[in-house]
């Protein structure tokens, strides 16, 4: 039976024989739980020998206070507790396992002895209720105790770090199932996940339960018990009692309920709640009260007893007992006061036609509720706004669409994270962690969207609700989709399937019918679906196209939801509404209007919710009149000509601006000069287009398109303004020349940086918009800059970089600009840049206006308005007093956050027990050893392809979204297939012809940490000697402050090196690897004209260096280093996700963000001599496809980031290098938490 919200199976089906002699029991009576393990030991006064007994005598930490050993080391204590609570009255006694996972006996170092621990405690257990059932002729049963663990998944431990997590869902399930395990093997009768404060973390426990049960153990019967804080009515991770209730229910437990925390009079408003809402059992073991001052509990028995049974008397509970300050006389007392009062009888049909979702509150769907959103715009590839922020990793700003999304009335939230350039489970994963720290996102649930299994998964687990997961499908087989289904059913989550099979996609109203009914009955009856929890997506395909097979495809999809919603009970409909105005990209009025008359159809045939963008659906009655005709036409295929007309619709504008640009050209009044026309109509277009381009609304070749049709009206009016330069040169009897431009504006990628598509961009539409543009390319010096500007006489200067680096040359051009005296506006954008970046750094040093260019359609407002003598000064005025305000926020922010004192942070370091833990292998050899020429065929394997595809720009629409199923897309398919093929031909070619060369060495050395910095010697050292090292590479540490309830140690690169003074010889390795002859070969093929071969050859040259970086540092883990030799064979995806030992940080990366630390390297190990990598004067690496980075060992050793520092720090690093403090500022400017101008 399915006791939970949503019952759907029976008692007949029921798998566990314990659970139909417990729910008999049970019907007939209130049975009782025993009390509080921990009040009965505090009472025996236990001292530190009798904690260790004999087996733990010489064990090196304090073990008073883990409880759950005693079970080993005084069982005859434990037996006494269990047995005195069975003779007071109770029916279950909880094994003495609440902290016995792996994960918590690690405070102690005792997680070796996980499985032993809790198999002697249920055995023990088991012992105690077998003799009392004897000597009392009643059946006792046993309880495996699974506590929640002392690691939270839902809750960050760092207050400065909302994404992190102490803990990984897989970890856990790995340690339940050890403990489970040992607690099946050792006979209990029930597994109890008691103590829940945070939902993610039971769900680990079941998923655990799950897995056991269908491997390897007979089902038994599962109880869940959630833990309210407080008179909140919420759990520690902030869900309500029947959320909590929602997100475990697809475990069916026999019981359901509350402990901890609360007394009995605090708890039962919550269990009533509770109550209402389920269809299991009721489970209710209260504190003794609240706590007294001193942590005690004064709550007498009879008190206790007494509120227990006000709880039996209303009917409330099944089962009742104690928990912290309860004695055996609570339990005689609770036993007494119940015994002739009726069990509760659960209701039989609460919710039973609903889906029923959580975040960390309920969402209920039900027959009458309304049309449900599903907000879009979290999409990486359906919104590129959102995009934009997650590739350039700024997820936190990347919340507030997702927080927009909620107040515009999504009531489910879909996250998607397919796009190439990402690695999807990490992205997924990290946005999740930060929606769990938004309470106001955080409520609603989450629709977990991907192609890729392993990303659905990555979400699901960090998600403490019960998810959508969007999607599965029959396409790859019925066993891939069973095993995906039951996948999706284990952690708990509803589920989206796609209308398609092995045939591939359904397009007609028959297929689709078929395909759902097919995957319904595979649901229900083989992976035991709740049918509430079915939601079929049968397709919304794009019409419009002007091919005649895609004029129906509205019709099919409303008629397969009509007969989905006829022979399916249970299941929902759903569906992309993006997806059928596809071919009007770019016209958003169009596509909305579609939108909105579509969904009014849909939705009374049954749609029950969608993927749309909230806020912005239009109300069927208020769309225009002849636009809703054309739309009505055209999802009904009524008119054979209702693309075209749509079309000319949608480019009425385009068609008519002439006529239009003229007939504004006539009303003298409003526009007195041809210029007035286009600094106002089609000024305010452009930013209309600006603005929609931003919103992420309109895609690059519609804002190009605009800017065309912009070009196309100045054109129109080129003439009259000819006509009035003479005229006005006649009447001033001038010669000069007047400029037939808006302004020259100079366009440059700053020194150091090579990127430049956005700026090519920005200079198309500034050239369509009668501005000269002079760009001057790529890696251009400040002197020349300024130089061609002064000699074009330049109106504005815009830069343009992608890299970090690039911010410095940016302020360094500011500063030179204001030296010179200058007044040129400058204008700042790229990937890299932002606007508080801009304010705080670059705009202070220089005194004319500097602009924040948020992308290439805003440039031609910009640049207007800067030009503008009437406005001009008004526009710098509102920027100088915007960047004020933003200033002022960034400083108060720095002065808000706290540090922890070098000394401090340096205690709280991560001290490795160097003595105890395994001696770092000796390297095979020591120094360095040179590949010349490494073997690049055998690196192809390691090639990620994803970030090859995003390069051009194409990108499949699910399901063919990443390699190699984007070469099954309709759109960009064929063009992915040339390309790659093209790729691989080259490739090959080059290989073959050696045109490019990998070259790299790798090296080890003897190294001991002294303090934060690493000494490298020569030669095998002997731990403690004075010898003097060959280099020092100095580190720098974590000080931002951590939450005051969390371990979590202050990291440093040289904690991962044993001390010189510990006695322990250990080792540090460095890599440099680099593919030569790309920047060559690109040349040659520019030069022939070839534009296409010339991009080509640098894009397979950088996954060359990434996948020679990751397949050497294979080989060093098994081979040249050989601490690993144990690791088998790992696939590139494993690598990608770090799935090994050690790591291989970078200098100028988050773990040591500091470049000059690459100069030790580079003398260390001869690198330019013996390789031809170079250095350049900012450290960066040429060729510029090259890799390098140090290698850690230690099990230990992880990526971490540094953070913000403080002025003590950046003193005390700069002492330690010889360097001065202004330079080391200079190079560690981005992570100084302080402003080194105050």
């Amino acid at each position: 039976m399915a006791p939970t919200i949503h019952e759907y199976s029976s008692e007949k089906g029921c798998r566990c024989p314990l659970e139909v002699e417990l729910r008999a029991v049970l019907q007939q009576r209130i049975m009782v739980l025993d009390g509080g393990m921990g009040t009965m030991i505090q009472q025996q006064n236990l001292e530190e020998e009798d904690f260790r007994g004999k087996e733990f005598k010489d064990h090196p930490l304090l073990l008073k206070g883990n409880n759950d050993i005693l079970s080993i080391t005084q069982p005859d204590v434990i037996y006494q507790i269990h047995k005195d609570y069975l003779l007071a009255g109770a029916d279950i006694i909880e094994t003495n396992t609440f902290s016995s996972t792996s994960i918590a006996q690690a405070d102690y170092g005792l997680e070796h002895r996980a499985y032993h621990l809790n198999k002697t405690s249920a055995e023990l257990a088991r012992r105690a209720a077998d003799d009392v059932t004897k000597q009392t002729g009643c059946k006792r049963y046993v309880a495996g105790a699974v506590g929640p663990t002392n690691k939270t998944l839902s809750v960050s431990p760092s207050v400065e770090r909302p994404d992190f997590r102490n803990i990984t869902f897989s970890e856990l399930v790995e340690a339940y199932t050890e403990q489970l395990r040992g607690l099946l093997d050792g006979g209990v009768d029930i597994l109890l996940v008691e103590t829940i404060f945070d939902t993610a973390n039971a769900k680990a426990a079941l998923f655990a339960i799950d897995l056991l049960f269908e491997k390897s153990y007979e089902p038994k019967p599962i109880f869940i018990s959630g833990t309210i804080v407080d008179k909140s009515g919420r759990t520690l991770s902030g869900q309500t009692g029947e959320a909590f209730v929602v997100s475990v229910s697809h475990a069916k437990p026999l019981c359901i309920g509350l402990n901890c925390a609360l007394g009995a009079a605090e708890m039962r408003p919550f269990i009533e709640a509770i109550g209402k809402r389920t269809t299991a059992l009721i489970l209710c073991y209260p504190n003794a009260g609240l706590p007294n001052t001193f942590g005690g509990y004064d709550e007498t028995p009879e008190v206790t007893a007494s509120n227990l049974k006000e709880f039996a008397i209303s009917g409330l509970v099944n089962i009742v007992g104690g928990c912290c300050g309860t004695t055996p006389g609570h339990i005689r007392a609770i036993a007494k006061a119940v015994k002739q009062c009726q069990p509760r009888v659960p209701p039989t049909d609460i919710f039973q036609d609903y889906l029923l979702l959580s975040g960390l509150e309920p969402f209920r769907i039900g027959p009458y509720t309304n049309f449900v959103n599903i907000g879009e715009r979290c999409n990486v590839a359906g919104s590129r706004k959102f995009a934009k922020l997650i590739m350039a990793g700024n997820y936190e700003e990347a919340l507030s669409i997702a927080k927009a999304q909620v107040e515009m009335g999504a009531q489910i939230l879909d996250i998607n994270m397919d796009e190439g350039m990402l690695e999807g489970p990490t992205a997924m994963a990290h946005f999740c962690k930060l929606i769990a720290s938004e309470p106001d996102i955080a409520r609603v649930p989450l629709c977990i969207d991907s192609s890729n299994f392993s990303v659905i998964e990555a979400g699901l687990k960090c998600c403490q609700g019960k998810c959508i997961v969007n999607s599965i499908s029959l396409k790859e087989g019925e066993q891939e989709f069973l095993n995906r289904a039951n996948t999706v059913r284990r952690y708990g989550a509803a589920v989206v399937v796609m209308a398609f099979d092995e045939e591939g996609q359904a397009t007609d109203t028959e297929h689709k019918v078929q395909i759902c009914t097919r995957a319904y009955n595979l649901l229900v009856h083989k992976v035991g679906f709740n049918p509430n929890d079915i939601i079929f997506d049968p397709n919304i395909l794009t019409i419009g196209t002007g091919m005649e097979e895609h004029s129906e495809y509205a019709i099919n999809f409303i008629r397969a939801t009509r007969a989905i919603k006829e022979t399916l009970p249970g299941a929902r409909v759903s569906g992309g509404l993006s997806n059928l105005s596809f071919s009007f990209r770019g016209m958003e009025v169009i596509r909305e209007a579609m939108h909105g008359v579509f969904l009014y159809h849909a939705i009374k045939d049954g749609m029950d919710m969608g993927i749309v963008n909230a806020g912005n659906l239009p109300v069927y009655d208020d769309i225009d009149k002849e636009l809703l005709l054309l739309c009505e036409n055209l999802i009904w295929h009524r008119d054979a000509d209702a693309t075209e007309k749509l079309l000319a619709f949608a480019q009425g504008i385009d068609k008519y601006v002439v006529e239009d640009t003229e007939e504004c050209l006539s009303q003298v009044d409003r526009y007195a000069r041809p210029l007035h026309v286009i600094e106002g109509p089609l000024m305010t277009g452009m930013k209309v287009v600006g603005d929609l381009f931003g919103a992420g609304k309109m895609f690059l070749p519609q804002v190009i398109k605009s800017a065309r049709v912009m070009k196309k009206a100045v054109g129109f009016l080129i003439p009259f303004m000819e006509k009035e330069r003479k005229e006005m040169m006649a009447a001033t009897g001038s010669t000069e020349e007047m400029d037939p431009y808006q302004g020259t504006i100079v366009l440059a990628t700053v020194k150091g940086d090579v990127h430049d598509i956005g700026k090519n961009i920005v200079g198309v539409v500034l050239g369509c918009n009668n501005f000269r543009v002079i760009d001057m390319g790529v890696m251009v010096p400040c002197d020349k800059i300024l130089r061609e500007a002064i000699e074009h006489k330049a109106d504005i200067i815009g830069l343009s970089g992608l890299i970090t680096p690039s911010l410095d040359e940016m302020i360094y051009v500011a500063k030179e600009m204001e030296r010179l005296g200058m007044k040129t506006p400058l204008l700042i954008g790229g990937a890299t840049t932002s606007k508080t970046h801009t304010a705080v750094k670059i705009a202070p040093r220089y005194s004319s206006p500097v602009v924040h260019v948020l992308d290439a359609s805003r440039s031609v407002v910009v640049c207007s308005q800067l030009l503008d003598e009437d406005v001009r000064e008004e526009y710098f005025e509102e920027v100088t007093e915007e960047y004020e305000e933003i200033r002022q926020e960034h400083y108060d922010s720095l002065k808000d956050r706290r540090y922890l004192s070098l000394s401090k942070a340096r205690e709280k370091g991560l001290h490795v027990d160097w003595l105890s833990s395994p001696r770092p292998v000796r390297p095979q050899f020591l120094g360095t050893h040179v590949f010349d020429s490494y073997d690049l065929r055998g690196l192809v394997d390691y090639i990620d392809w994803k970030p090859f595809f995003d390069i051009w720009q194409l990108r499949g629409k699910y399901p063919n979204r990443g390699y190699p199923k984007i070469f099954k897309d309709k759109t960009v398919g064929t063009e992915a297939r040339r390309v790659y093929d093209d790729a691989q031909r080259l490739l090959n070619r080059l290989i073959d012809s050696r045109g490019l060369q990998g070259r790299g060495l790798v090296g080890f050395w003897p190294a001991q940490s002294v303090g934060d910095d690493i000494h490298v010697y020569a030669d095998d050292v002997t731990p403690h000697s004075n010898l003097q090292p060959i280099v020092k590479f100095h580190g720098l540490r974590q000080q931002v402050e951590k939450d005051s309830a969390s371990s979590e140690p202050y990291l440093c690169l040289s904690d991962f090196v044993a001390p010189r003074d510990s006695g322990v010889a250990d080792y540090i390795g460095l890599f440099a690897v680099g593919v030569f002859g790309a920047d060559k070969l690109s040349k040659q093929f520019e030069a022939q004209g070839d534009d296409y071969n010339s991009i080509m050859v640098k894009a397979l040259a950088d996954r060359l260096a990434e996948a020679f970086a990751e397949e050497l540092h294979a080989r060093v883990r098994k081979d040249l280093w050989g601490y690993s030799t144990e690791e088998g064979l790992l696939h590139a995806a494993d690598l990608h996700r770090i799935r090994y030992q050690g790591i291989r940080p970078a200098a100028g990366y988050p773990s040591q963000p500091d470049h000059t630390e690459k100069s030790t390297m580079w003398a260390l190990a001869g690198i330019q001599d013996k390789t031809g990598i170079c250095l350049t004067e900012s450290l960066a690496m040429t060729p510029a496809a090259s890799v390098s980075g140090l290698y850690f060992c230690n099990p230990q050793a992880s990526y971490f980031a540094v953070g913000k520092i403080t002025k003590e720090q950046v003193e005390d690093y700069a002492g330690r290098k010889e360097m001065s403090v202004p330079e080391v500022e200079r190079w560690l400017g981005p992570i100084l938490g302080y402003d080194i101008d105050e």
